[in-house]
């Protein structure tokens, strides 16, 4: 127990992008039981995000000035709105879910940029279940360690968001395997306000960002273990749309996200 607590603490101070796992079954847990959980989580943009944060990077790497004049650079927009709104990268992930009665169970997940609060519900019939639950989630300022782009500065981002995950799971026997997958779906607002940059008249500027981002998409997972320890996986792929604004730039990007993430399970 005092191994488990010290990776759970190692975890919560690491890095900051990072997706925003469920990395739990289908099945709730009994009234009164407790999962701990503490693992790591990323966050992948593929194609088109991918592109439009590759493109932010090489104008920021011309010039120092980016993104410039409010209004000048969409495209410097567009890969500001990746970095704080996608926020690519790898996370820690340290959750607690508890059995709260009648095949209803609570959890608590911290994900480096995150902190989500959820309840659900499941119904089980036999070795199988379906369950549904609603989480609001909040971004967390000061805790991004580095910017992927000059002038946007996520260590003063902030937000909330909400989603709601669809599950069908499978359990083995005395719960020694479990499988999962389903959708969800969810939106999120992330907004800057504390950003400042420096332009060729050396007066500093203030830079606002603020995106909404709306996602879809599907999940899988499975856990094996023994006794009260488990290894859970799971993977994510989501369709991301953001609509914001960063410099005076109204721009909006879309594109696919995958989300791996692993942890270990320890009930009591």
């Amino acid at each position: 127990m005092k191994r488990f607590g010290v990776l759970l603490l190692a975890l919560a101070s690491a890095g900051c992008g990072g997706g925003s796992p469920l990395l739990h079954p289908a099945r709730t847990l009994p009234l009164g039981d407790v999962r701990a959980a503490g693992g790591v989580s990323a966050n992948v943009a593929t194609g088109s995000l991918s592109n439009d944060l590759r493109i932010a990077k090489d104008l920021a790497a011309r010039d120092a000035m980016q993104p410039g004049s409010p209004g000048t650079s969409p495209e410097y927009a567009k890969g500001a709105l990746v970095a704080a709104s996608i926020a690519p990268g790898i996370a820690p992930f340290v959750a607690m879910r508890v059995g709260i009665g009648d095949q209803f169970e609570a959890g608590l997940a911290y994900t480096g940029r995150t902190a989500r609060l959820d309840v659900r519900r499941s119904f089980d019939d036999g070795p199988w279940s379906l369950s549904i639950g609603v989480g609001g989630t909040g971004v967390l300022a000061g805790r991004e360690q580095e910017s992927q782009l000059p002038n946007v500065d996520l260590k003063s981002m902030r937000g909330y968001g909400a989603d709601v995950p669809l599950l069908v799971g499978w359990e083995s026997d005395g719960g020694l395997y479990k499988v999962w997958g389903g959708a969800r779906g969810g939106f999120e607002h992330a907004f800057i306000e504390a950003m400042t940059s420096e332009p060729a008249s050396a007066a500093l500027q203030p830079i606002n960002l603020s995106g909404w981002r709306y996602y879809g998409g599907g999940v899988v997972g499975v856990a094996a273990g023994f006794n009260h320890v488990h290894v859970a996986l799971e993977l994510s792929a989501a369709y991301q749309t953001v609509v914001g604004t960063y410099n005076d730039s109204d721009v909006t990007i879309r594109g696919f996200t995958l989300s791996p993430a692993t942890a270990l399970w320890w009930s009591f």
